[in-house]
């Protein structure tokens, strides 16, 4: 809160001081990561003439600009420092070859505009005056789901994306000599897949395609160039999120809270029956078939849903993971998502060995496959190092919730780490509200662990349980709401 005017909450990222997505008075906005491809590789005809270097352009040859950069380090003797030389075409910086092809990467570089676009959209008090920012165009990575006080609900989908000639494979790197592939300026706000106040009362993303935002009410994808998009399939969590949201009406912030907790796992209830399928065409007298039968009945019997004291959570959860680093490249050769070619393709033998590598892997680190999901992923946070460090012998909270990747709508992704047996998460959800908009402006919010980064504050994971349970804390985002919450105020230049 700013006597300035800018009053908004929310959460903040990369070390900057905006509110990167939140909400003031009459507006909020998310933001989810885009699957849009807008940063290209241009696989450049290069040649030297004299002492300098030139690219064709057609039946043009341009110069390419030269730059000595030196960077300094610190080593154990105390600072360094390191000069590289580096190329430019009218692409981009050269980064890598390309056989006899030198390789120069085009992507957004509008760092003022940018700036200027994350410190204004806080500010914006209704869809016009948000939409009048998103026509910076300097926001590349992300989508964005808006709504405002006056009822208007919206979905931009990233906000840079090149105008490109879409006989070409974008996500591939293209002729750089061949003029056809230039940029023709950006796409518009209207040009790409967007949606205000769709039909069917609601729209969501959840870092995947556009092309489900609304339901049926959805943007189609033969109105767009495929590179406004490289998605393959809707993703496990669009799918939950179909399924709670289609049909359902008189939301309220605590019936929308709850369903951001629900439990069910939309891609096992896809991938199992392809492992159920495999392991019943098993001979009898395979011996790894009959050493598996205990855990095919414990996930044969399982309702797809994730808790604290569910064995088959633990086991799917495992034997997925397994299953799709096992099929990874293949699924990528043949053109399909992992968890697709797992449902449609995988070889009986790569699914089974999969459970078997979970079952082994499980009793090693656990002394038995047999364990509740809450015993092995855990919450904790007792330091502040970037790069998180975890210990068993430290104090951590089971979380109930999986992985995205499984199709839980809250997200936490633990995996075994150095010097530990636990997994621990270090991805996935951390901050969730639900806000309302009337009169006033009404909130809920948790953040994963506790506001402050100093291990020794009380905020420092003073919210763990509520973020592992799904209780939201009121957000106190007036003045009058502030008396007697108020530790700490601060003011520029004090």
């Amino acid at each position: 809160m700013s006597d300035q005017g800018l009053d908004a909450y929310g959460a903040v990222t990369w070390g900057q001081f905006f509110v990167y997505q939140g909400f003031n008075r009459t507006a909020g906005w998310m933001h989810t990561s885009s699957g849009v491809d807008n940063i290209d590789d241009f696989a450049e005809l290069v040649t030297k003439r004299g002492d300098a270097w030139v690219c064709r352009d057609g039946d043009r040859e341009l110069p390419l600009a030269r730059r000595t950069i030196t960077v300094p380090f610190r080593t154990t003797g105390g600072m360094a420092t390191r000069t590289f030389t580096a190329y430019f075409t009218r692409h981009g910086p050269v980064v890598r070859t390309l056989g006899e092809r030198w390789v120069s990467v085009r992507l957004m570089w509008k760092p003022v505009a940018a700036l200027t676009q994350s410190f204004t959209r806080t500010k914006a008090a209704d869809y016009t005056a948000f939409r009048r920012v998103m026509r910076l165009h300097a926001n590349s990575s992300n989508n964005t789901v808006f709504a405002d006080a006056r009822g208007n609900i919206a979905y931009f989908h990233s906000n840079y994306i090149p105008r490109r000639d879409d006989r070409f494979d974008w996500t591939q790197p293209v002729d750089g000599s061949d003029t056809a592939t230039a940029y023709r300026g950006l796409l518009s706000v209207d040009e790409t897949p967007n949606l205000l106040n769709p039909s069917v009362g609601w729209l969501y993303n959840s870092n995947n395609w556009p092309w489900s935002a609304a339901g049926p009410a959805s943007p189609h994808r033969d109105a767009f160039p495929r590179y406004v998009e490289t998605g393959l399939e809707e993703s496990p969590r669009g799918a939950h999120a179909l399924r709670l949201l289609t049909g359902a009406r008189d939301w309220t912030m605590s019936s929308l809270a709850a369903a951001a907790f629900d439990n069910y796992l939309p891609a096992f209830e896809r991938l199992i029956p392809a492992l159920l399928r495999a392991y019943d065409q098993a001979p009898a007298t395979d011996s790894l078939a009959r050493r598996l039968a205990e855990p095919i009945a414990t996930l044969r019997g399982w309702d797809d849903r994730w808790g604290l004291a569910s064995i088959p959570t633990s086991l799917a959860v495992a034997w997925g993971s397994f299953a799709v680093r096992a099929t990874s490249d293949s699924a990528k050769a043949a053109g399909l998502t992992a968890q697709t070619y797992i449902a449609q393709r995988a070889p009986a033998g790569q699914l089974i060995g999969a459970l078997a590598a979970a079952v082994d892997s499980l009793t090693r680190g656990f002394g038995t496959w047999k364990l509740p999901w809450g015993e092995i992923n855990r919450f904790q946070r007792f330091n502040d190092d970037i790069a998180p460090r975890f210990d068993d012998a430290q104090p951590s909270i089971p979380i109930a919730f999986t992985s995205g990747i499984w199709g839980s709508l809250a997200s936490f992704a633990g995996k075994p780490s150095p010097n530990a047996r636990k997994w621990y998460g270090s991805s996935g959800n951390s901050f969730l509200a639900v806000v309302e908009f009337a009169d006033s402006v009404r909130a809920k919010a948790v953040t994963a662990g506790g506001e402050s980064g100093d291990p020794g504050s009380p905020h420092f994971r003073d919210q763990a349980e509520r973020y592992a349970t799904g209780d939201l804390r009121d957000v106190y985002f007036y003045r009058s709401q502030l008396r007697g919450h108020t530790e700490r105020a601060y003011h520029p230049g004090n």
